[in-house]
């Protein structure tokens, strides 16, 4: 089903630009290097006033339970510009554990103490595309920090910002050189270098009590900032070149079937991707 864009200033400015078993909580995080064949992006709208709820449990009981079961969780984060908005990243080595890990985690004593308490918190949770690397190396990895100990309260003053482009087909190789030659440079000479992109990942959900987005086809690429104000620097500082504005900009207008879906996260306090 598809999304309603919201405007923020920040989209705007963009869119100017480019128009279980296992139930210890204790063990380690996931290494670096193991993050990730299959990623979900999950988009949870929130009933008002309860983010910072499910924010607290989810740092507290939901990670290190979920990567205990082999479902590493990149990021963790709040939508600058939707206060209603929770937004994570779990990954997977391929289908066959997704399904694993899904029915040991959602089966095991973790979820079901919890349960009630983060779905009391929801209004909706069904947002989630399933992505996978457009590259062997374009996933999430050595970008990656190391995860602050339980208990961690201070929320980092960088921004993630995760652009999602939606077409008409499948993502194809012409498409992704485009996004390699033209617009990554672009990005990355404007202070936006990239750390991940990835594109839709059509495996039949074979987790059936877990929604995804079906029958779209969408590129996602990360970059990030070390402040809000930073970031808005350098969207400017890409509005303004010439290079982008001439070529980059109209050859991405011509492909896109709409305006980017542009997200502007603050990494929570525990989060391992940060900028």
């Amino acid at each position: 089903m598809p999304r309603p864009q919201v405007f923020t200033p920040a989209l705007l400015l963009l869119s100017l630009a480019c128009a279980g078993s296992r139930p210890t909580t204790d063990a380690p995080s996931m290494p670096h290097d193991s993050c990730c064949a299959i990623v979900e992006l999950r988009q949870y709208t929130l009933k008002p006033g309860q983010r910072d709820t499910l924010v607290d449990l989810f740092e507290r009981e939901f990670i290190e339970s979920q990567e205990a079961v082999g479902m590493p969780i990149p990021g963790e984060f709040r939508d600058l510009d939707r206060p209603e908005r929770f937004v994570w990243l779990r990954g997977f080595s391929d289908m066959a554990s997704r399904h694993q890990g899904l029915t040991t985690f959602y089966g095991g004593p973790v979820w079901k103490a919890n349960r009630e308490t983060a779905n009391g918190t929801m209004l909706d949770s069904s947002n989630v595309l399933l992505l996978k690397p457009s590259r062997p190396d374009s996933g999430f990895g050595h970008p990656l920090g190391e995860r602050p100990p339980k208990g961690a309260t201070a929320i980092p003053p960088s921004v993630v910002l995760a652009t999602v482009y939606s077409f008409d087909a499948p993502v194809d190789e012409d498409f992704v050189r485009f996004f390699e030659n033209e617009l990554k440079p672009a990005l990355a000479e404007a202070g936006l270098p990239v750390s991940a992109y990835f594109q839709t990942d059509d495996s039949p959900n074979t987790f059936t009590p877990l929604p995804v987005r079906e029958g779209e086809h969408v590129f996602v690429w990360f970059s990030g900032a070390p402040s809000a104000e930073a970031l808005q620097e350098r969207l400017s500082r890409l509005t303004a070149s010439q290079a982008w504005s001439a070529r980059v900009e109209p050859e991405l207008k011509r492909r896109l079937k709409s305006a980017p879906e542009v997200l502007r996260l603050s990494p929570g306090a525990r989060s391992r991707l940060r900028e």
